[in-house]
């Protein structure tokens, strides 16, 4: 098992641009969004350290997993100033204050940001990933970031006959 944290803003694997070289006229893909590429070196980084102090893998330089695993990854976010009062209760949260961060970015997205940036590095492809548990919440307690723990997947459970 890796499980590693990060520190940081969470930023979502944004939608893919398309454009045309006038040169050689392939098609180009390029990142829409500015963050990802930053939040996913320092997902990296973070994985390497990871993988570098473990007992087993910190032996090797390919991919810690070619096997099925599963994935779990906990965002935390920090929670809009509005969500406090003023003044004096400028700690206190408002009795109206959301308990989850429901709005954008969407929690698939962000999956995918952690997922692309330890393929090839904790995972062999991210197509050996068969049991994904993601959830968004309020870092009241901790710094922005996310946790990511990638385990061995346990073997399915056979169907019961009656």
């Amino acid at each position: 098992m890796i499980t590693f944290t990060v520190r940081g803003i969470p930023a979502p694997q944004g939608s893919k641009r398309a454009f045309r070289n006038r040169h050689s006229g392939r098609v180009a893909l390029v990142e829409s969004s500015k963050r990802v590429a930053p939040w996913r070196s320092d997902v990296r980084d973070a994985a390497i350290d990871a993988l570098a102090a473990h007992p087993v893998y910190g032996q090797h330089s390919c991919a810690a997993f070619h096997e099925p695993v599963a994935v779990g990854l906990a965002f935390r976010f920090p929670r809009p100033k509005g969500h406090f009062g003023t003044g004096r209760n400028a700690t206190v949260l408002k009795p109206g204050a959301p308990l989850h961060p429901a709005g954008k970015p969407d929690l698939d997205k962000l999956a995918r940001a952690i997922l692309d940036a330890i393929t090839h590095l904790v995972v062999a492809d991210d197509a050996l990933v068969v049991s994904l548990v993601a959830t968004k919440v309020y870092a009241d307690h901790e710094p922005p970031g996310v946790t990511v723990v990638v385990r061995a997947a346990a073997p399915p459970i056979p169907p019961q006959e009656d």
